[in-house]
């Protein structure tokens, strides 16, 4: 829905001086929406539609594509993805909230993207977030203020809002050092993270949870 683009796009680039001050303030920041609604209450993006606003992006040689979107596995998706990898840009999308015990989503599941679960302010894992070795590294997803409207903002929740942390992290490293590849941006992202449970990856929390003071410091 509208709300859930709004909210997104404004935590990632809102203005210092309203009520969602977001995290990007000076970013330039390209929306696309994909989407359409076709009976029902819930919007459905078609894999054409999805592919083209992809396409469009690469084309605007944009450094960072968020996506806060999940779906089924689709051949012409994960080509599509791939090649913009293939392109240098960085793709960053959220691991979904069908829950611990599903199976994985897509994009996020792909190698070619970082995929983001959530947490909560105590580190606590975000109990409908996705899991599974695809999982790079975790993010605040809890009661994340952002826009709710037009004129309002709210807390909102979802891994959907754990992915704008991300890609604001890798937007800022690209920008302060535009010589690092993608490969690259993502390693230092998942090198810099806080560990959380066992050493190494785990299908919670991937990597672990992002530490962009320990990332600004590499």
């Amino acid at each position: 829905g509208r709300q859930h683009g709004t909210a997104v796009a404004a935590l990632i680039a809102g203005r210092k001086d309203s009520r969602a001050p977001g995290l990007l303030g000076n970013a330039h920041l390209i929306a696309v929406d994909a989407f359409q609604r076709k009976g029902g209450e819930s919007d459905i993006a078609e894999t054409y539609d999805l592919v083209r606003a992809i396409d469009l992006l690469a084309s605007r040689k944009v450094t960072v594509i968020n996506m806060s979107v999940s779906g089924p596995h689709n051949l012409l998706l994960e080509k599509t993805v791939a090649l913009v990898a293939e392109r240098n840009i960085i793709q960053v999308a959220a691991a979904g909230n069908d829950g611990p015990r599903a199976k994985p989503v897509y994009p996020a599941a792909y190698p070619a993207m970082i995929a983001v679960t959530a947490v909560d302010r105590n580190f606590k894992p975000y109990r409908r977030a996705g899991r599974g070795d695809h999982i790079d590294v975790a993010a605040l997803g809890t009661r994340v203020w952002t826009a709710a409207s037009i004129e309002g903002a709210a807390p909102r929740t979802g891994t959907s809002f754990a992915a704008p942390f991300v890609t604001a992290a890798a937007a800022i490293l690209r920008a302060s050092h535009p010589d690092l590849s993608a490969a690259e941006v993502a390693k230092l992202v998942t090198e810099t993270t806080q560990d959380l449970g066992a050493p190494g990856k785990a299908p919670v929390f991937g990597w672990g949870v992002l530490n962009a003071r320990e990332l600004c410091r590499s």
